[in-house]
């Protein structure tokens, strides 16, 4: 597993939501923005997507506006499915704004041909996102220099931090929900051990049966009459030319990990049509004492979970766990965004050991986008020491595998740290819902009230 492993990045809240049309409202505008903020050797510019709602807005200096930090999706998703921001935008009286990342979505820089070449593609990256961001609210969105409150989920979470950290003199505070922002230097095998974890307590025999499954795997697809069976046993799509195991390994992976990630307490469409505690659902299918052909069996029954869950797939689509185009994160993941990720041998793993081979990843990015990755681009860029940073809530769910690359414990008295022990990748983020749990309202209490500190802080209240 290399580039494929950061598929799973693309679940970060990023434009695999679907969309709930028609439960929040909003404007949608366009504004011109420098293709490169950080040279003058070009003066080319693209037009760049937001939208906006000011329906609480009081429209005066001490009217906040929140702002979401788009991270790597269509906008419109992010709009529909941070339900937080606007169910507290009346409390607040405060204006709505949704920014798009630059190359994802509408706001396309060189339109169809934008992932092209380097020449094209080598305008994305975060620094020059966030520069959009400061431009979009000093230029258009806050010519009265209200406070600005950044919000972010995952990708977004780490970009709503560094906003703050960076533009300090435009937004007085970040609410950062499940942003890893640690994850270039974690231990590359934690995001695979939360994983396990998620699938092992409780859930009985599950990972020992998980764990058995790879081998019957690669017994059963060590030829290609084996293989043939196991498109066949797995409903493999007919248009899918199944020579090597290996993609069906990597798909398996996708969807452990996105299943740990969207581990919610109630049904959602979020990455798939999936009932409430799909780990859980996984687990009760394949949770008994089977031989490598039950093993099978029980492995496509709890497949169904993710795959089929409405019975409506006719086919099982093994290219991709996700429905979304993803060559704007694969970029970003072989150049600025280099996380390693590898499995380490134990007992208590769901997956086969793997190591992180930085060349092989290297190579890998190159081969396919003519870039080699700077490994330590995001570090020195933002840093890796929050001792000065001020004015941001991190929260983090620990059921959530991005939670081992996350701000876990608070480096001074001006950061706000939220663990919420049982819940997913940024719950926090979504809209209300009777199943939520306790920790999770308590969290968003929390992040209401360190709103109201920050408004106070520079009187605005």
């Amino acid at each position: 597993m290399q580039i494929n492993q950061f598929k799973w990045f693309l679940l970060l809240m990023g434009g695999l939501l679907t969309v709930n049309a028609g439960e929040y409202h909003y404007n949608v505008s366009y504004f011109e923005v420098a293709l490169d903020h950080f040279s003058f050797a070009k003066n080319k510019t693209f037009q760049l997507r937001y939208l906006t709602n000011d329906t609480f807005s009081k429209d005066d200096r001490k009217s906040p506006i929140f702002f979401y930090a788009g991270n790597e999706g269509n906008i419109e998703t992010f709009a529909q499915n941070t339900g937080f921001m606007w169910e507290i935008a009346e409390e607040f009286g405060a204006s709505i704004v949704f920014a798009e990342h630059r190359y994802y979505g509408k706001s396309q820089p060189f339109g169809n041909s934008s992932f092209d070449s380097p020449e094209h593609s080598g305008y994305l990256t975060s620094q020059q996102a966030l520069e959009d961001y400061a431009q979009l609210l000093v230029q258009r969105v806050n010519p009265k220099k209200r406070p600005v409150i950044v919000f972010g989920g995952s990708y977004g979470g780490m970009l709503a931090a560094w906003f703050r950290m960076k533009y300090p003199h435009l937004v007085i505070g970040a609410i950062a929900s499940s942003a890893p922002i640690f994850q270039f230097t974690t231990e590359c095998g934690r995001f695979n051990t939360i994983v396990s974890n998620v699938f092992t307590v409780g859930q009985g025999n599950c990972s020992k049966n998980i764990r058995q499954s790879w081998d019957v795997l690669k017994k059963q697809g060590a030829t290609q009459d084996g293989l043939n069976a196991l498109k066949a046993k797995f409903k493999i799509c007919d248009s899918y030319s199944f020579t090597k195991l290996k993609a069906f390994e990597d798909y398996l992976n996708d969807v452990y990990g996105a299943l740990a990630m969207v581990n919610y307490p109630y049904s959602t469409s979020f990455l798939a049509p999936l009932p409430p505690n799909p780990v859980t659902e996984y687990c009760a299918r394949i949770n008994g004492v089977y031989n490598d052909d039950q093993i099978l069996d029980n492995l496509h029954n709890a497949l169904q979970i993710y795959t089929n869950y409405t019975g409506q797939t006719k086919c099982l689509n093994i290219e991709s766990a996700f429905d979304a185009s993803m060559s704007g994160w694969e970029f970003q993941a072989c150049t600025e965004m280099v996380m390693p990720m590898c499995t380490k041998e134990s007992k208590k793993s769901i997956f086969p050991p793997s190591e992180w081979d930085f060349k092989k990843y290297s190579d890998d990015c190159f081969a396919k986008w003519k870039v080699l990755p700077k490994i330590d681009m995001a570090t020195t860029a933002y840093g890796e020491n929050l001792k000065y940073a001020s004015n941001i809530v991190f929260s983090n769910g620990l059921m959530d595998p991005w939670s081992g690359g996350g701000v876990l414990r608070a480096p001074n008295d001006k950061i706000t740290i939220i663990i919420i022990p049982d819940t997913a990748h940024h719950l926090d983020l979504r809209a209300s819902n009777p199943n939520d749990p306790a920790s999770v309202i308590a969290a968003r209490r929390l992040e209401k009230d360190a709103i109201h500190k920050w408004l106070e802080q520079e009187n605005y209240v």
